[in-house]
């Protein structure tokens, strides 16, 4: 056990069974290291003391581990990445998982890039582009078997950022609050809309943190309708 993180391979144990080695260990410590340093300069995330990333990043991202089970070969993109949550450390957890960090700021992609080579994580992709661009581009549209996001958009307007991007019999995850049952019964009808149907709401409970978490989880049952998403700016301000 490392002292940058003391609580992080215990508690990872105990929320998804994984065990991280002391490779991912490593990498966990170079990612806060570097998170710690950038955001002094770069406002990349208002939670920057260790305790913190530990816990309600890193921790919070691994939960998305409770509502799919993810292996080599696999392909995932994080939809608004920001500082590379969930994705980024849900790639240091599961070698060969294919990780696309979706995220429009230049600035969070450039630090996202940093991260990626200095970590030396294979098959991490950053795209720098806006959710509605990638979900009409042929590279990224229908091409995932995961797609997650957390904290960028109430789930009607979600649902238009994430099911464009994912396969046929593919899974959407939306990382949310004490909100997530209505906000799901409010995107029903986008979720028929865009092929998608409700799967299950999963709680997760965070060492030390008061507030509930859930993992939202949508099936990708038919393909999304070619004019969705909409033009960029459109789904949060005009729901489905």
């Amino acid at each position: 056990m490392t002292d940058a993180l003391p609580q992080l391979r215990e508690a990872t144990h105990a929320l998804t069974g994984l065990q991280l080695s002391d490779a991912q260990m490593s990498a966990f410590e170079q990612y806060a290291a570097l998170l710690i340093e950038w955001n002094v300069r770069v406002n990349l995330t208002a939670i920057a003391d260790l305790p913190g990333i530990e816990t309600r990043h890193f921790l919070d991202s691994l939960s998305v581990l409770n509502a799919v089970r993810l292996s080599a070969g696999m392909r995932l993109i994080d939809v608004g990445t920001g500082a590379g949550f969930p994705g980024l450390p849900l790639c240091i957890a599961i070698p060969g998982l294919r990780v696309a960090l979706l995220e429009a700021t230049g600035k969070k992609t450039q630090f996202l890039s940093h991260v990626v080579q200095a970590l030396g994580i294979p098959d991490v992709e950053v795209v720098k582009l806006r959710a509605e661009e990638a979900g009409q581009a042929t590279a990224h549209r229908e091409r995932y078997d995961v797609v997650v996001a957390r904290a960028v958009a109430r789930l009607p307007a979600l649902v238009e950022y994430l099911l464009p991007l994912a396969k046929i019999g593919g899974v959407c995850i939306a990382m949310k609050g004490d909100t997530a049952a209505t906000e799901l019964k409010d995107a029903e009808k986008a979720l028929r809309l865009l092929g998608g149907k409700a799967g299950k709401v999963i709680k997760v409970d965070l060492p030390g943190v008061a507030e509930p978490h859930y993992l939202v989880t949508m099936e990708k049952i038919a393909p999304s309708p070619i004019g969705f998403p909409r033009k960029p700016g459109t789904p949060t301000k005009s729901p489905l």
